[in-house]
């Protein structure tokens, strides 16, 4: 990649923080990149695929920097610390208003809703993966749908860190709950083999259609 689309795509975001999605243009990215506006345009065609490329692009170099704890995670409990500690530093880093602009701006701006999304999916899929790992030989794999679990786990710490900007105690207790249901499915999985066969015989009759 050249060095004058790098500074772009940092200077999109430098520009989301400083001026808020209203506030971004061609000009204010320029500026904050110290390039000519035109090289917008040349690069990536609109505002719209710039800011939806440097999200991308900010959100992989992150997942990539937390790859070593994701490997390492052996419960749902230390999953939600490193959801914890990455949540500490999105916020420190100015990340958690980008996204929250980002996703304002998805709502109507039809260009922006699919790298915003894949954005997450890049998320999502880090988790699903662990979730994977972690469910495999618990009764709670019988009725949980992993993939949708993922999702929901994501979309949680997503609405926390919005939530957190307004109701800094209610975003605390929302993340103690997530820890109770970690320990909850953790009592599970130590319960013995009888009691496991017991409570996967009644989570398979309670998941039956009826």
């Amino acid at each position: 990649m050249s060095d004058t689309k790098q500074r772009l795509l940092d200077g999109a975001l430098v520009a989301l923080r400083e001026h808020g999605v209203t506030g971004v243009s061609a000009r204010t990215i320029a500026a904050a990149a110290g390039a000519n506006q035109a090289l917008v345009f040349y690069h990536f065609g609109s505002v719209d695929e710039l800011l939806g490329a440097a999200c991308q692009q900010a959100t992989r170099q992150r997942v990539e920097a937390f790859a070593e704890r994701f490997a390492a995670v052996g419960s749902l409990r230390e999953l939600l610390q490193v959801g914890r500690d990455l949540h500490d530093q999105e916020l420190a880093l100015g990340n958690v208003s980008v996204l929250a602009q980002m996703l304002a701006a998805a709502q109507t701006g039809e260009r922006l809703a699919a790298p915003i999304a894949a954005a997450l999916r890049m998320w999502t899929d880090e988790i699903e993966t662990i979730l994977q790992r972690l469910l495999a030989a618990s009764p709670v794999a019988e009725v949980a749908d992993i993939p949708g679990l993922a999702r929901a786990v994501g979309a949680a710490f997503v609405g926390i860190e919005l939530y957190e900007g307004v109701d800094r105690d209610g975003a605390y207790r929302a993340l103690e709950a997530l820890d109770q249901l970690a320990v909850l499915v953790e009592v599970v999985d130590e319960l013995g083999p009888l009691a496991r066969r017991a409570l996967k015989s009644k989570i398979k009759k309670a998941s039956a259609p009826r």
